[in-house]
């Protein structure tokens, strides 16, 4: 039997060797104020002891977290499952070729990692995850139960907003494949996102074969595409 295509770092330089030129306002962001005005809400809203700040990451928070922590555990979510619904303007994509990112959609279970984040302020503990994820509006945040092996523990996680201009819907496994491998941003190509999550789950023993098969056609799409064609795309 043929072996299915591996998606690696070479391959996806091979297609994306440089990255694109920023566009500020391919995807507008939050004013800092309005940002923080939301933070203050959900912790206003925050169940349980005040001191206890846990955070529950699925994607590039497992392998890019920006935030000290005291703790980490395997932890699983019910009732949200992982799936690349949420349209990449820039950072990862552009207006004319965007990109897909995860969030948590409603449906299933997730598998990832909680984080007990250090500090005794928990806002300021908070606030700079806060502000990468939320400010591009294609976030909502939840309080919800997270299963780890010492116990059920609430923590923020980040949904996505069902109601927001960047919702993609439930697009099939074909769709987001060939927007995974076509994407890249001025921080680098999608395909590089979509590498990186699944190592972090494989490195932790998390089984997630949606990612496993997206992998492998991307690998496909980007196997297509000769190099030479492909050079000039993605900038200098």
């Amino acid at each position: 039997m043929p072996t299915a295509p591996a998606l690696t770092a070479d391959l996806i330089a091979r297609v994306h060797p440089g990255r694109g030129l920023d566009d500020a306002g391919a995807m507008p962001l939050l004013a800092e104020a309005e940002t923080d005005a939301l933070l203050d809400a959900a912790l206003a809203a925050k169940p349980g002891a005040p001191d206890a700040l846990w955070l529950f990451a699925y994607g590039a928070l497992m392998w890019r977290p920006n935030f000290a922590f005291t703790e980490r555990r395997p932890a699983t979510v019910r009732g949200w499952h992982r799936r690349f619904c949420l349209w990449q303007w820039r950072f990862r994509g552009t207006r004319e070729t965007p990109g897909v990112m995860l969030a948590l959609d409603r449906g299933g279970q997730c598998r990832g990692l909680a984080y007990r984040l250090a500090g005794p302020e928990p806002r300021a503990a908070l606030r700079a995850v806060w502000h990468r994820e939320m400010r591009g509006q294609g976030y909502a945040a939840r309080w919800l139960p997270a299963l780890t092996p010492k116990g059920p523990v609430t923590a923020l996680a980040f949904v996505a907003n069902r109601a927001g201009g960047r919702y993609a819907g439930r697009l099939t496994e074909g769709e987001v494949a060939a927007r995974i491998a076509a994407a890249c941003g001025h921080i680098g190509p999608n395909a590089e996102y979509l590498l990186n999550t699944a190592a972090a789950c494989a490195a932790l023993g998390l089984r997630d074969r949606h990612l496993e098969r997206l992998q492998i056609q991307v690998a496909a799409h980007l196997l297509a595409r000769p190099a030479a064609a492909a050079a000039g795309g993605t900038g200098p």
